[in-house]
């Protein structure tokens, strides 16, 4: 499997597009809240350079961190989506056991989705109340996207469970 986290937007939403198993909604949902988490971050920078104060400044930095780390991972939980309803594809011929194991790890993944979705949105109350107030717009798309983001994960989450 080619790995979409190195390919251009155009590829990954051909590929989404086509009559493909992957990727789908964990991938897209993981992918989603990186757009997210990317905007927060975008939020975060601009802020930064509006001269807070030193305690505010620190917040930022923590948050840039953060951000970062959290859509970096996020990016590669796009590939580890694909990859694992592939595995889950290909266990529903084989034995219960592997069944059980692949829908296991193949909940892993948006279950994850959910819980960065979750940090990331934690960390926007600082940016609404401290950050560059141009960008409070940025910052409700970027809510919205993690919402989004959230919800879909779950149902693949709960789809997997079955």
């Amino acid at each position: 499997m080619k790995r979409f986290k190195t390919h251009t937007l155009k590829f990954y939403l051909e590929s989404l597009a086509s009559r493909n198993p992957v990727p789908g909604g964990g991938s897209a949902a993981a992918l989603t809240a990186a757009l997210g988490v990317g905007l927060i971050e975008m939020a975060a920078h601009y802020s930064k350079g509006k001269a807070a104060p030193n305690s505010a400044s620190k917040k930022l930095t923590q948050i840039l961190r953060r951000c970062h780390k959290i859509r970096q991972r996020l990016l590669e939980l796009v590939d580890l989506d694909a990859m694992s309803y592939l595995a889950l594809v290909k266990a529903r011929k084989a034995k219960p056991a592997v069944r059980r194991k692949a829908r296991a790890q193949a909940r892993k993944v948006p279950r994850e989705v959910c819980r960065l979705c979750y940090q990331a949105v934690d960390m926007t109350p600082f940016l609404v109340k401290n950050g560059n107030r141009n960008l409070l717009s940025d910052i409700e798309v970027a809510l919205e996207l993690l919402m989004a983001a959230f919800h879909s994960a779950k149902i693949t989450a709960d789809v997997n469970q079955e």
